[in-house]
């Protein structure tokens, strides 16, 4: 059904999907007048063939540029503001992030302490960056963080040890270079973790109270694309005809999400991550059908929706059992992904729960959760994820 009724803005920022889509960098970076170029990518990225296409890229287009690569799994402030540092005594003024979420994170922030030269702890929350950033191309080489299209960045404060989330208009990069034949790289662990980050996406961009008619529509391709193709790609990594198809549904889990925002599943992973340093795609696996059977009563036909999406025949089921049906089937599809484990496995004590909880409730993805959870529900969820 389509919402007449509410005020509802879409932010996207140009992009190009596609094979060889990436080997278009030099082109934009010099249409942007750029002069000299900060590449930001991190270590796992620095010895492969793709860095080396995008260097070439950019030499063909007479122009300059740096590489900076000091970046963690979850970036952290003093990451971004090394970062800044580099892009400001280089004298660069663009900048070209390669990689998953991580770098482009990572150079969302660099972007913004640059213009505004204020700490990028500064900017959490949502509306806080004055200026935009330099001009900002991104080559995502994962299928899940969709941070390439969003106006999101997460960024871990060192300091108190919780990821902070910094959403703005700001955060959109200019260009989204989008080439499914980056993620060739991924491994079988990174592939699913991924998938159930960009699913995770779609979910809670789908059920949020701030969707829209045009983010449903994507959310619900996103769901579709990538529950039924995760599990073939998990099984045939160089398969270029399934990456496309997972590239595509990260795309659309991030232009749902970056304007419907997302909920209780996010902002309780970002806790686990601040904690514990995790790996953000597997929190949020973790505790996907704990959140979902917390929220379910609240928007049920949306949840129920998802599932006829994903392939349940529920003719004939209860209320319940249409619940239980969808539970069953996430747990079943994370057991088949590998993506199985628990808190307690991943080394959390129920002595963090409490801490965690309090960090979650005032993360801002909580705003658009279907229903307004307390510390002990949020408590309750985490046990329950044990």
């Amino acid at each position: 059904m389509v919402q007449e009724s509410y005020l509802r803005k879409f932010v996207a920022p140009e992009f190009i999907y596609g094979s060889g889509a990436r080997l278009l960098a030099g082109r934009y970076a010099k249409n942007l007048a750029a002069k000299k170029v900060l590449i930001v990518t991190d270590q796992g990225i620095m010895n492969l063939n793709i860095l080396g296409d995008l260097e070439e890229v950019l030499i063909e287009q007479n122009l300059e540029y740096e590489i900076y690569s000091s970046i963690s799994p979850n970036p952290r402030d003093e990451e971004v503001m090394d970062g800044a540092a580099v892009f400001n005594s280089e004298e660069c003024n663009l900048i070209i992030a390669l990689g998953g979420g991580s770098p482009m994170d990572c150079a969302k922030g660099i972007g913004i302490v640059s213009s505004n030269r204020e700490h990028i702890l500064d900017f959490e929350g949502v509306d806080q960056v004055p200026l935009p950033s330099p001009p900002l191309i991104c080559i995502p080489t994962t299928a899940g963080t969709s941070a390439d299209v969003s106006q999101f960045a997460i960024i871990l404060d060192s300091i108190k040890k919780v990821k902070i989330a910094i959403i703005s208009k700001t955060m959109v990069p200019d260009v989204a270079l989008i080439d499914p034949f980056t993620t060739l790289t991924m491994d079988k662990k990174l592939t699913a973790h991924t998938g159930f980050d960009a699913l995770v996406h779609s979910f809670e961009a789908y059920v949020s109270n701030a969707s829209s008619h045009i983010t449903n529509l994507h959310a619900l391709d996103s769901v579709r694309l990538i529950s039924s193709n995760i599990l073939p790609t998990i099984h045939d990594l160089q398969n270029q005809k399934l990456r496309s198809k997972m590239m595509m549904g990260s795309l659309e889990a991030g232009l749902a999400f970056s304007n419907a925002s997302l909920g209780l599943i996010h902002a309780m992973a970002h806790s686990l991550g601040g904690l514990l340093d995790l790996a953000h795609g597997e929190s949020n696996a973790l505790l996907m059908e704990h959140v979902i059977d917390y929220n379910f009563y609240s928007v049920p036909e949306k949840y129920l929706k998802i599932a006829r999406v994903m392939g349940l025949n529920l003719k004939g089921l209860s209320l319940d059992e249409k619940k239980d049906s969808l539970l069953k089937h996430i747990t079943d599809l994370k057991n088949q992904a590998g993506v199985n484990t628990n808190l307690k496995k991943m080394g959390v004590s129920k002595d963090d729960i409490h801490s965690l909880a309090l960090k979650a409730i005032n993360d801002p993805c909580i705003v658009t959760n279907p229903r307004r959870p307390s510390v002990e529900d949020i408590e309750e969820i985490y046990h329950n994820a044990f």
